[in-house]
């Protein structure tokens, strides 16, 4: 594309909604910038045409959402030779290749931060609830009479010992929770992260063995990568201590649903708090869901009002930057900004 000048159009495309109104309120701000919403029942040829075309492209977070075709991988970018920026709808970016957008010049940007309170609030529910035995009250209640109250004893969570396993944004948000409201004692998994950075964000860093093994809850707050992938395994389950809980309000994949399955059904773990899963929204006949000491949700422990805005606040801001040629601040390869400079100046001129 030819050099057109400071105010040359810049087109960002998304499909079927934003996470919130408020992203296109806020890109209005920009006269320069022309925003096309796609419809996934529309042809693949009419969606093909305005990528193609595309400078930012708003994707969708959750893999369940969006066709493979429209991922953010080599063959997508290869398709889209003027795209800039790709830019996750919410923290997760399972649905963007970022080696590959490195490669191609893309910029790729998360919302990292905007839906932590939520996420954090819904982990520390499900350890209250899962500790106190609600959802199996819940559910033999509702299907049957004379309970009996003294079978259900709970734990009280104060004292306790959780340990995180990933102390970014949501991960140090429930490390603060646990540590100033209950008094828990408080580990971490995080090997991105400096002994300082666990200190400052109330954890003590340990072992992945000495995570599993010392806990009472352990809670998953890492992102889906190659590297986390099945990351809790039938070993790691054998090595959490007997009755411990398991939490996880990251992503479906990290932990082997097969394995955790055999670890519930023979009694070695107490229970599971599960929001993801590797297939969403799992079916009802799951395994999983056929225990009593499970507590579900739908992946919904993000998806709060206050969330909803605050992450849809962060897409905007953030492509408003990344269009006016400024580094955003949620930049997940930082690498790529030389060669973005370049980029923008060859297609926008400046």
């Amino acid at each position: 594309m030819s050099q057109s000048g400071n105010g040359a159009e810049k087109r960002l495309v998304y499909f079927e909604k934003f996470a919130h109104p408020v992203t296109g309120e806020i890109l209005a701000r920009d006269p320069s910038i022309t925003v096309q919403n796609l419809q996934l029942s529309d042809s693949d040829a009419e969606n093909w045409q305005a990528l193609s075309a595309a400078h930012g492209y708003q994707i969708r977070a959750a893999r369940d959402e969006l066709p493979d075709q429209f991922f953010a991988h080599a063959d997508f970018l290869g398709r889209c030779p003027n795209m800039l920026v790709v830019s996750s709808m919410g923290a997760g970016f399972d649905t963007v290749d970022v080696a590959a957008c490195t490669k191609a010049g893309v910029m790729v940007v998360n919302q990292a931060g905007g839906n932590a309170e939520a996420v954090a609030e819904h982990a520390l529910g499900m350890m209250l609830m899962l500790s106190k035995r609600v959802g199996e009250t819940d559910q033999f209640m509702r299907a049957r009479d004379g309970i009996e109250r003294n079978t259900y004893i709970g734990n009280n969570i104060q004292g306790k010992t959780v340990g995180i396993i990933g102390l970014g944004h949501v991960g140090r948000r429930v490390a603060e929770l646990c540590g100033s409201l209950f008094g828990m004692r408080v580990l971490a998994y995080d090997p991105y992260l400096v002994d300082s950075d666990f200190e400052a964000r109330g954890a003590r860093k340990t072992s992945w063995d000495d995570l599993l093994a010392g806990s009472d809850f352990v809670t998953v707050h890492c992102p889906r990568t190659e590297e986390t992938m099945n990351f809790l395994n039938a070993a790691s389950f054998d090595l959490m201590k007997p009755g411990a809980i398991f939490i996880n309000t990251a992503r479906g994949g990290i932990h082997d649903e097969a394995a955790l399955y055999a670890a519930l059904h023979r009694g070695h773990l107490g229970a599971a708090g599960l929001d993801v899963w590797a297939v969403e929204p799992p079916a009802s006949d799951h395994p999983l869901l056929s225990l009593p000491n499970v507590l579900a949700s739908p992946h919904t422990a993000g998806v709060t009002h206050e969330s909803r805005h605050q992450v849809a606040s962060y897409a905007g801001e953030q492509l408003l930057e990344v269009f006016a040629g400024r580094r955003p601040p949620r930049l997940l390869n930082p690498e790529v900004w030389p060669v973005f400079q370049e980029r923008y100046k060859t297609l926008f001129g400046t």
